[in-house]
């Protein structure tokens, strides 16, 4: 049986996820086609990340923050720099889609998945941390949602 902790953020990512479905016309915001048509670019790159990462995870793959038991740790491809590579992706695809859809309350669900996901991933590398004993010099490595630069 899972924790109550990973149930109830899975929830909550369900729940955002599934408003992110709707529209609310009357607040929605007007773009240049330049700035609508590089969220979809961003939205593609996003959906990319995504199946790339979960490709890469194979076996090791839940949507739950508790590791599997069987689990190991990933360290290559998009791993290698980034540590929640389907975090990003889902970011990017929900952000540059509401951006190409002008669809404000996408947007402000895509602010809601980053709250979240920054929680979420807080506390999954806390439980990684316990699991794997290298996962303190992976943190060092790479980044949370994106590459480290220094």
């Amino acid at each position: 049986m899972k924790p109550p902790r990973d149930i109830v953020l899975v929830s909550i990512q369900a729940f955002l996820l599934s408003i992110y479905l709707f529209r609310l016309p009357e607040v929605d915001m007007h773009f240049d086609s330049t700035i609508r048509y590089s969220g979809l670019a961003v939205s593609v790159l996003g959906g990319i990340i995504i199946i790339y990462a979960i490709i890469t995870l194979n076996n090791n793959l839940t949507a739950f923050p508790t590791p599997k038991s069987n689990g190991v740790l990933i360290t290559r491809g998009l791993y290698k720099y980034i540590r929640h590579p389907i975090y990003t992706g889902i970011l990017l695809l929900t952000s540059g889609y509401g951006t190409y859809s002008e669809n404000t309350l996408r947007l402000c669900v895509s602010v809601g998945l980053l709250i979240l996901f920054l929680y979420k991933a807080r506390y999954e590398e806390s439980l990684l941390r316990n699991k794997f004993p290298e996962y303190g010099n992976y943190i060092k490595q790479s980044g949370m949602f994106l590459p480290k630069i220094f």
